[in-house]
């Protein structure tokens, strides 16, 4: 099966097509919404709820995500049947990475059938506890998001996709789990500078506007004691190292986050969206 841009160029006009949208499609149909810094103080403000997709954009996902549900049963068959490559790089991206400029074969995974439903299978006796810098690519499968956040045109929006999981106990002490749990996690990579202070919300609110998002909609823990800070940081460290060695800082500035648990979407997986600009 060979996936193909639904989108096409005619007359050096891009025509709107369906399915997964390519490059040339969101910035002609779909323009950001917010800038790098507004987008970087969204994820540092705490409520991740404030980033976004494009309305047109969410709704055209949705007539897709009906199709694919009808086609694989559901969202996680696709997932587990097709989109995702464990070890492997994202060849069915329309969208592509800069890191995968050597991915020549684009668009060529067979499926498997999809009126099997196929869970993912148990985790090895000797597998990692928990995902870290150096879990073995099996474990793993990073992908460009099909359905990219309102991002600015020189952000690539990534996944990266695990079997292990992310929220610990051994990572996560039981006096901040409750934090977690609502907060999910978040960091900043590739800067020398502090990330845009969460202060700087109601100016970059109207931003998001259009969705009806406002000062007293948000959703975020009170800022920690200093020790309650050093352990959230803790519980994220394995990802921001992953972060670093994969998204290089010379190269690479990053803002990544971890829904909480709560809002995780398929069981047994988790996945950390990465926003990286090059620089």
């Amino acid at each position: 099966m060979v996936i193909q841009p639904d989108s096409e160029v005619v007359n050096g006009r891009v025509l709107l097509g369906t399915g997964p949208p390519t490059r040339e499609e969101l910035l002609v149909y779909y323009p950001a919404r917010f800038t790098w810094e507004q987008l970087k103080c969204f994820v540092n403000s705490g409520d991740l709820g404030l980033l976004k997709r494009d309305k047109k954009l969410q709704k055209r996902y949705n007539a897709w995500a009906e199709g694919i549900k009808g086609k694989y049963g559901s969202m996680v068959n696709y997932l587990l049947n097709y989109r995702l490559q464990w070890g492997q790089p994202d060849t069915l991206s329309l969208l592509g990475s800069a890191l995968d400029e050597s991915v020549l074969s684009k668009g060529t995974r067979e499926p498997l059938d999809p009126s099997v439903s196929r869970p993912l299978p148990p985790i090895p006796p000797d597998a990692p506890p928990y995902f870290a810098a150096d879990t073995p690519k099996k474990f793993i499968s990073i992908i460009q998001n099909d359905w990219p956040y309102s991002v600015p045109p020189e952000v690539e929006h990534a996944l990266i996709w695990t079997r292990l999981p992310i929220f610990h106990p051994d990572l996560i002490p039981s006096s901040i789990a409750a934090r977690v749990e609502q907060d999910g996690l978040w960091g900043f990579t590739g800067t020398t500078t502090l990330p845009p202070s969460p202060s700087l919300l109601p100016t970059y609110l109207p931003a998001l506007s259009e969705w009806g998002i406002t000062t007293d909609k948000l959703i975020r823990s009170a800022k920690g004691t200093d020790e309650e800070e050093a352990l959230v940081k803790r519980a994220g460290s394995h990802i921001d190292a992953f972060v670093r060695q994969r998204w290089v800082e010379d190269e690479w500035e990053t803002a990544w986050f971890v829904n909480p648990p709560r809002l995780q979407s398929v069981l047994g997986l988790a996945h950390i969206h990465v926003f990286a600009r090059h620089k």
